[in-house]
């Protein structure tokens, strides 16, 4: 049977219950550069302590649905598309259902299931999806009984399309208003990469690279990152290749490889003939920018692998670690700028990249913002890469584990204040009683310590800020009236230790989830190591750093002040103790920020979602949640209400406690709205 299923009220339905009205929110990111800025006003400073609950959905997807053993987490971001393509809020699921929503009421319209798997030990998830409308429409057959419209008509079939990777490996392309597969994209609406994906990497762990962001278009090319799993557990990963696809026919455009595996490339420089071969990882598993007038798609890069060792792969090794300029027509690199030289801390860069026009010399330059999980703020000319603020290179230590050959120095911003402390010293140590404060110091003394890009080691090295941030995949909103780029940051000493693999039991550090945080150490295959990761906590279970944990802070790019920073999260629903102190969670998912002087967002562990007034900082609204809203919020209006929508899942790793399948609509009552 075929499960790529459709569970539709019907399409003359659809198109009849689109709202007269619809505004705001057509891109994962806001807009395609992903500022995060909405121009509505109606909820504001001074009504927002009234919005209320108005619908909420439920995916159904929780155990049994997903195994146990899964690695699942609603994290989406839902698009509202335009009246012209039926209006709806489209979102789709942990296992990549699309579905679509009435905005106003949260009644299902229709859906469709491409029939992902879920299998225990898998990992499932997705962030977004993308729309797409075709300026060349084409007529599509679909059955002999459904009269269809004329080429170039406002409802030809897939003139409007919605765009999704899986999971498995597929881009999937439905009509917009309907659901209904493309029938000449793909084979019945669905480009299988999974072939592509096996040919460029001699890896065996294919399982492990998923589709889980939303794709980038410009024009007519649709392109797509991947995440690559494996990259931390073994040398030989999977390849990160970026594809693109034409977006009427599904037909392959062109491919971009992170690890440069022509030698005539300039960025092959310092690398093998043998790690060219067989790197793979450098990655863009997070969100795509692209910018339409220009042709480019800005795509930030991850680590090469393995992750935590990198003398298989010697060189700076671009363009990982990179934000990379492509020309979406034909995949040529325009530009990169590399982020971290040799990474071996796994600080991939996370964040969807964020175009905006900044302040420079009493002009505004159009430009790239870059969050990083260092806590360092990236800015480059968008035409060239070039940093608009000034950037150098600093010398770093280089004294890492035999074999390794690290990069002498680092580039450092130098105009921008870095968002999170660099260093972490025995000093640092904190507890809530004098005894889990002495054995917290005693903890930070027993690993290697220093300032940033500290080598890992033997001994054990102590990250701050950690590999999880800093900034993450939530990445941060842009007000282009103030200038000032808004974002929730981590505070978390986490630790990182290279063991001897000859050392360890092969059945543990091979077992299935050796490796993550507080586990046991993971074999690095290929490499002499395992690799035993996680948070330091004191005997409490508390970080083993004063608060606060995670901020939400306001960074002003015309004087590089921090004009605020504020806890984020309340310690209650994760400490021993229902404790309701707000002394800041490291959490997932971003914040977005809007003309009626509002900053919303979710992300901490603690099951509520926020407002924060954008002058100050100060929280104007609170409201607890099913579970914890570990997502990026949106906004739009419909026939004049604004709704503010989340997804409530909770998070496989940072609260795992509480699964959730829900997203959330918020508006004020319909007599304040009106």
């Amino acid at each position: 049977m075929d499960t790529r299923t459709l569970l539709l009220s019907g399409p003359l339905v659809a198109l009849l219950s689109a709202p007269l009205t619809a505004s705001d929110w057509a891109h994962y990111g806001g807009d395609p550069g992903g500022q995060r800025f909405s121009t509505l006003d109606q909820v504001n400073r001074g009504n927002v302590g009234q919005l209320e609950l108005v619908w909420s959905f439920r995916t159904g997807e929780l155990p049994p649905a997903i195994p146990a053993q899964a690695f699942s987490s609603l994290h989406v971001t839902p698009i509202l598309l335009p009246a012209e393509a039926g209006g709806h809020l489209v979102m789709c699921s942990a296992l990549n259902v699309l579905i679509a929503l009435d905005p106003v009421t949260g009644r299902e319209a229709w859906r469709f299931d491409p029939g992902v798997e879920a299998r225990p030990f898998g990992a499932y998830k997705c962030r977004g999806i993308s729309y797409w409308q075709d300026s060349e429409p084409r007529p599509q057959a679909r059955d002999q009984a459904t009269p269809q419209p004329e080429v170039g008509s406002a409802t030809a079939a897939c003139r409007h399309r919605v765009f999704m990777g899986t999971t498995d490996r597929r881009l999937v392309a439905v009509d917009a208003r309907d659901g209904r597969p493309c029938a000449g994209f793909g084979e019945d609406g669905v480009v299988d990469a999974d072939p592509l994906v096996r040919a460029a990497t001699p890896a065996t762990d294919i399982d492990g690279v998923n589709f889980w962001s939303p794709p980038g278009i410009v024009g007519d090319v649709v392109v797509v990152g991947s995440a690559v799993n494996g990259k931390q557990r073994r040398a030989d990963a999977a390849s990160g290749m970026v594809r693109a696809f034409d977006a009427r026919s599904g037909a392959l455009r062109w491919q971009f490889d992170p690890v440069p595996r022509n030698p005539d490339d300039p960025a092959a420089a310092g690398w093998t003939g043998e790690a060219l071969a067989t790197t793979g990882g450098a990655n863009a598993w997070s969100m795509l920018s692209v910018d339409e007038e220009r042709g480019l798609v800005f795509v930030p890069t991850a680590s090469a692998s393995p992750d935590f060792y990198g003398a298989s792969r010697p060189g700076d090794n671009r363009y990982a670690n990179s934000v990379v300029a492509l020309r979406a027509a034909t995949g040529e690199v325009a530009w990169h700028f590399q982020i971290v030289h040799h990474d071996v801390w796994n600080f991939d860069t996370p964040a969807q990249p964020i175009l905006a026009d900044v302040p420079r010399d009493g002009r505004l330059v159009p430009a790239v913002i870059q969050l990083t999980k260092q806590g360092l703020v990236f800015v480059l000319d968008r035409d060239t890469g070039e940093p608009v603020y000034p950037v150098e290179e600093r010398p770093v230590a280089t004294d890492g584990v035999p074999g390794e050959v690290l990069s002498p120095t680092q580039p450092f911003p130098t105009f921008l204040p870095p968002l999170v402390p660099l260093d972490i010293t025995p000093d640092d140590a904190w507890g809530l009683t004098f005894y889990d404060e002495g054995k917290c110091r005693e903890a930070i003394a027993a690993f290697r310590t220093g300032p940033l890009y500290t080598p890992p080691s033997t001994q054990g090295t102590l990250m701050y800020p950690a590999m999880g941030g800093g900034a993450n995949w939530g990445g941060g909103a842009y007000d282009p009236s103030r200038r000032w780029l808004i974002t929730s940051v981590a505070r978390l000493p986490y630790y990182l230790q290279l063991l001897p693999a000859a050392e360890q039991d092969m059945a543990v550090i091979t077992a299935p989830g050796a490796g993550r945080p507080l586990g046991p150490p993971g074999l690095i295959q290929g490499t002499p190591y395992a690799a035993a990761q996680g948070p330091l906590l004191s005997p409490f279970n508390m970080p083993c750093t004063a608060p606060p944990w995670g901020t939400l802070l306001a960074l002003d790019l015309a004087t590089a002040e921090i004009r605020w920073e504020v806890p984020l999260g309340s310690i209650d629903r994760l400490a021993p103790l229902p404790l309701p102190l707000e002394w800041g969670v490291p959490g997932a998912g971003g914040a977005i920020a809007t003309a009626g002087g509002l900053v919303f967002v979710g992300s901490a562990p603690d099951e509520r979602l926020r407002a924060f007034d954008i002058e100050t900082g100060r929280k104007l609204w609170e409201v607890e949640t099913p579970t914890a809203t570990m997502a990026t919020p949106m906004t739009y209006e419909v026939n004049g209400r604004q709704f503010i929508v989340i997804a409530a899942g909770g998070h496989q790793f940072l609260y795992p406690r509480k699964p959730g399948d829900w997203l959330l609509a918020y508006a004020l009552p319909e007599r304040e709205a009106d």
